[in-house]
């Protein structure tokens, strides 16, 4: 604990705001679990009492040691913890009583005011069908909702083309769609990562990518910011990392800047002397989907493929629940006049 108030320390000093995640889970290709989950004495991290009673002793006391650092953001439970799925089963109940008994931990943690408490999933939590990391727990539980947008995900940048507008509204959707399943209409979106991973965008159109990226989110309402993945290339004198992590960065493992660190520089400094307003949705796109058949509202999925149509024509569409879509109190409250369809 002491090493980290330390990290957290330094970060201030280079004028850095940290997100400290509890459990690491998913980062760079590989997952990370807490040794005692391990080997013999394995846990499935999700369900086993005294693991996720662990797992919240954790929470609370990195809250305890870093609450009241005005560089810190918040805690995060761990990144993309639905990557352990496969080697840890669990309902979608089971996944909300853990999300809930680790959430409040945090927050017990940093005490009244000590910063954002969070969680992040991939996206098989808005397109897998039958995920049991579900759309409701990311929009509802924490106090932002954080997405994942990446254009390998259901093969978008492959299915459609690296400057297709499929590719470069991404973002933007994925902002969409988490607002949609939110019970608080003002409810801030997190695009939490976001990346020009090679070979699915090329290294030339990257810079474009990222422009058109942050620039189209950045029109949505309740944004709550862009974070880019990631800083720096992995030196290939690390070995066996998949090939798309050696070319994420910014910069270059010699930490140069490359073209894309300049075009979100550029951005960033546009954005920032003439900030973007919202402009209104007030045309939503009805998504009537079940656990089941949340493919569709993925890349190649019908609901993803007529919102990609709309947005193309010049309409900027909401996304509205199919229960949701004759609620007038909901509908006003988001500013949305004119609902399309019934569902795909």
């Amino acid at each position: 604990m002491d090493q980290l108030v330390q990290l957290a320390d330094l970060a201030a000093e280079a004028g850095l705001d940290v997100l400290v995640d509890g459990v690491q889970g998913h980062l760079s290709s590989f997952d990370f679990y807490p040794e005692w989950t391990r080997s013999w004495h394995h846990r499935n991290v999700f369900t086993d009492p005294e693991a996720v009673a662990a797992q919240a002793d954790l929470l609370r006391t990195l809250g305890r040691a870093l609450a009241g650092r005005p560089n810190l953001i918040g805690l995060q439970l761990g990144n993309e913890l639905n990557n352990l799925i496969e080697h840890n089963p669990a309902t979608a109940a089971e996944i909300d009583r853990y999300l809930d008994a680790l959430l409040a931990a945090a927050r017990e943690g940093l005490g009244t005011g000590g910063g954002l408490v969070t969680h992040s999933a991939y996206d098989a939590a808005w397109y897998g069908d039958d995920h049991p990391f579900t759309p409701q727990a990311s929009a509802r539980k924490g106090d932002v909702t954080t997405v994942h947008p990446w254009v390998f995900s259901g093969g978008c940048a492959s299915r459609y083309g690296p400057r297709s507008p499929q590719v470069l509204h991404l973002a933007e959707y994925g902002t969409e769609l988490a607002k949609a399943y939110a019970e608080d209409p003002s409810r801030p979106v997190w695009v939490q990562e976001t990346g020009a991973p090679e070979p699915h965008i090329p290294a030339a159109d990257a810079p474009h990518f990222a422009r058109e990226t942050i620039l189209n989110a950045s029109g949505c309402a309740d944004l709550w910011g862009v974070t880019w993945w990631c800083s720096h290339d992995v030196d290939r004198s690390l070995a066996d990392f998949p090939e798309l992590e050696y070319t994420l960065g910014l910069f270059d493992a010699q930490g140069r800047p490359k073209p894309i660190a300049e075009a979100v520089a550029a951005t960033v400094a546009e954005l920032r002397a003439t900030p973007l307003t919202a402009l209104p949705r007030d045309t939503a796109l009805v998504l009537d989907c079940t656990p089941s058949t949340r493919s569709v509202s993925g890349p190649g999925g019908a609901y993803f493929e007529e919102w990609m149509r709309l947005r193309q024509q010049g309409v900027r569409p909401a996304v509205v629940l199919a229960e949701r879509a004759e609620d007038e109190g909901h509908l006003a409250a988001r500013g949305i006049k004119k609902v399309i369809g019934e569902g795909c």
